[in-house]
């Protein structure tokens, strides 16, 4: 799928840089010079990376198939593209999952036996609506068939299992975060 890392703004200078309305939190790594990028609309490039900055409040880059102030300002309001069907992550052993890969799966309760061939049908805690982005972890947002939505840390203990293509997400909730599931921990003084 492709997902878009940037817009290229005005151009800036007369070298054909460009700034960049940045849609990643690693614009060092996917805006790289020697990258190729595939864009939107696609008749204007793919565009080659020859040149990234950061002033402290804005980024800029420059492209080998836009050399001077024309030919950037022509690529103005042009969408950068990443193929994140084709990326490879750093460790094999860590997934990496996206907003738009998440909502609309199935939360099910892990103690029932979800996944397990020829167990009774899973409980279905509700459908998960949205990814909080957080400092220690993210959460996923699950919204109960009540209408409450409940903030589950995205953490494997708690979130075992993904399975896209059955279309659930396996939570062992501890006690107390979803009503009427256990009890809530005590808090120790």
């Amino acid at each position: 799928m492709l997902l878009t890392v940037a817009v290229i703004g005005p151009a800036h200078a007369l070298k054909g840089e460009v700034r960049l309305e940045i849609r990643t939190d690693d614009p060092d790594g996917r805006l790289a010079p020697g990258t190729v990028l595939p864009t939107e609309p696609a008749e204007r490039g793919p565009l080659t990376v020859s040149r990234l900055r950061f002033d402290g409040q804005r980024w800029f880059a420059a492209f080998e198939e836009a050399p001077d102030r024309t030919a950037a300002e022509a690529l103005r309001g042009t969408a950068l593209l990443v193929d994140t069907d084709s990326e490879e992550g750093d460790d094999e052993d860590e997934e990496s999952w996206y907003l738009h890969e998440l909502v609309g799966l199935t939360a099910v309760l892990a103690r029932d036996g979800a996944g397990a061939e020829g167990t009774a049908a899973a409980t279905v805690l509700g459908e998960v609506v949205d990814l909080e982005e957080g400092v220690a972890q993210d959460r996923l947002v699950v919204r109960t068939p009540d209408g409450e939505e409940i903030a589950v840390p995205f953490v494997e203990e708690i979130v075992p299992e993904i399975d896209a293509e059955a279309g659930t997400v396996v939570i062992d909730p501890p006690g107390g975060l979803f009503p009427g599931l256990g009890e809530a921990e005590e808090v120790r003084e």
